[in-house]
């Protein structure tokens, strides 16, 4: 049986144990990013740390590879921060506990980081090595991928020579990603006004949880449970029977992840209470049938409880704040007539959050054609502004379109084909990578994306196979070698 122990034997896991010592959420890099700027320097490698903190290392060409072309091996340091209620984690600065189960590792309660951790070991790897044939390389590992991808859009063209990019960032072993979709993040706001409680009321906890959550670009299609939507479902249901107040509300923590838990509390006329278990009580028996395949885990609570300052928000911003969020788009909007299987345009609305002055509702949009995003932007500006709320979106980050000839494309063919016995898939995605932006900083690259098998991303039940891992270093090491 394999242990963390034994397995740090090898680079490739003694080099994902030390970083996971590390903090590393998206936005919190600087350490992480010294650690590997120091790490390069210290086998006396050309290092560079840009002001976005991406991280460039440079390692010379082996023998009789000198005239290869420059391959860049690129992945990200950044991991998303998701971890289960009841496990107490600061991620910034709680080192993220391994844990060996047969042939994989998980986390302690956290996510694992092994998106995209497992690039940054394996570039690490090879680095550390004396005795991997290989080009000239570039390892480039970038910051915020996972939060917006600033790391990639600040990157500067000066930096980088290579032509060949091997994206480590994908996670499904025996895929071949040439293309994938472009993105943006969507943020809609309702101002709110506080009042005091009306006499003869009662306040009540409604929380969805139990869902599986999951990345939003690779799983949207599945049509899991977002826990925003359902309780805004609830919240609609409802106040079209039972005039209410919205205390609170909160759900989801990532845009780009699928929400798994969402709450909030409202403040009822004390006769209406029976009312109100009987419309959630049916609403929940429909819920969990239409999940009961996609999402089984599903629950729904509803408990008396009190307020802290006795203050609600008025009934007719209540209602604007139901309605944005039981209206705003989600789930797959468009499939691809071109790639069978391909999501073409979606949204998840990822985050409801409500503070003193507003309540927030964040969204990733992703979509492989251009116009598709930008409809969905509109209509999402639309119906925010229609409700007297307010709209605001980032720049996004484009596509990653087909490259037909693609020389790197039939090398990793021919390797996966030679050391598997069968034919590689190649796939496109409607998860983002960082491809797209490095084609419009950096010129006409060839670029594909491969990695090991890694399951529940961006959840706290995220976890690497360890047999994937190996597999796929071997077949990295193979490709490189056939870059000539």
């Amino acid at each position: 049986m394999k242990t963390l122990e034994k397995l740090t034997e090898e680079n490739v896991f003694k080099y994902f144990s030390e970083i996971s010592k590390i903090p590393r959420g998206s936005g919190n890099e600087k350490a992480i990013s010294d650690y590997l700027l120091n790490f390069g320097k210290s086998l006396g490698l050309e290092s560079i740390q840009d002001d976005a903190n991406n991280i460039i290392i440079k390692k010379p060409a082996t023998k009789g590879y000198e005239n290869a072309p420059t391959v860049i091996i690129q992945g990200h340091m950044d991991m998303v921060c998701e971890k289960n209620k009841d496990k107490v984690h600061d991620f910034t600065k709680d080192p993220i506990e391994l844990v060996v189960k047969d042939d994989y590792i998980y986390a302690n309660g956290t996510t694992l980081g092994a998106d995209d951790g497992i690039a940054v070991a394996y570039a690490m790897a090879i680095l550390d090595s004396n005795n991997i044939s290989h080009p000239a390389l570039e390892v480039l590992i970038t910051t915020d991928e996972e939060a917006g991808m600033s790391g990639a859009m600040a990157l500067s063209p000066e930096h980088i020579s290579g032509k060949i990019v091997l994206n480590l960032d994908n996670e499904e072993e025996g895929k071949l990603l040439v293309s994938c979709a472009g993105g943006i993040r969507t943020k809609s706001s309702i101002k709110i006004q506080l009042e005091d409680k009306k006499e003869a009321t009662k306040e009540f906890s409604i929380e969805v949880k139990g869902l599986k959550g999951g990345h939003s670009g690779m799983e949207i299609h599945l049509g899991k449970g977002n826990s925003n939507k359902i309780i805004g479902r609830i919240l609609k249901n409802i106040s079209n029977e039972i005039s209410f107040n919205l205390a609170s509300i909160e759900g989801g923590s990532k845009n780009n992840a699928i929400p798994r838990e969402a709450s909030a509390v409202i403040s009822i006329n004390e006769t209406d209470k029976d009312k109100l278990f009987e419309i959630v009580s049916n609403l929940t028996k429909d819920l969990k049938n239409e999940f009961a395949t996609k999402d089984p885990g599903l629950l729904i609570n509803i408990c008396e409880t009190t307020l802290a300052n006795n203050k609600v928000i008025s009934n007719e911003i209540t209602q604007k704040v139901v309605d944005l969020l039981y209206m705003y788009p989600n789930g797959v909007n468009t499939e691809s007539v071109d790639i069978k299987g391909l999501i073409e345009s979606s949204t998840n609305l990822g985050v409801v959050l409500m503070n003193d002055n507003e309540v927030e509702f964040d969204s990733a949009v992703r979509s492989s054609v251009f116009s598709l995003r930008e409809d969905i932007v509109e209509k999402i500006k639309c119906i925010t502004e229609l409700l007297g709320g307010e709209f605001s979106s980032n720049a996004g980050y484009p596509e990653w379109p087909y490259k037909a000839d693609s020389k790197i494309r039939e090398i990793c063919k021919d390797v996966f084909k030679r050391m598997y016995n069968k034919e590689p898939e190649i796939v496109a995605i409607h998860a983002g990578v960082e491809c797209g932006l490095f084609k419009e900083k950096l010129g006409d690259l060839d670029m594909i994306s491969f990695g090991p098998d890694l399951y529940d991303v961006h959840t706290p039940n995220e976890h690497m196979s360890i047999s994937s891992v190996e597999r796929c270093y071997e077949y990295l090491l193979e490709v490189l070698k056939e870059i000539k």
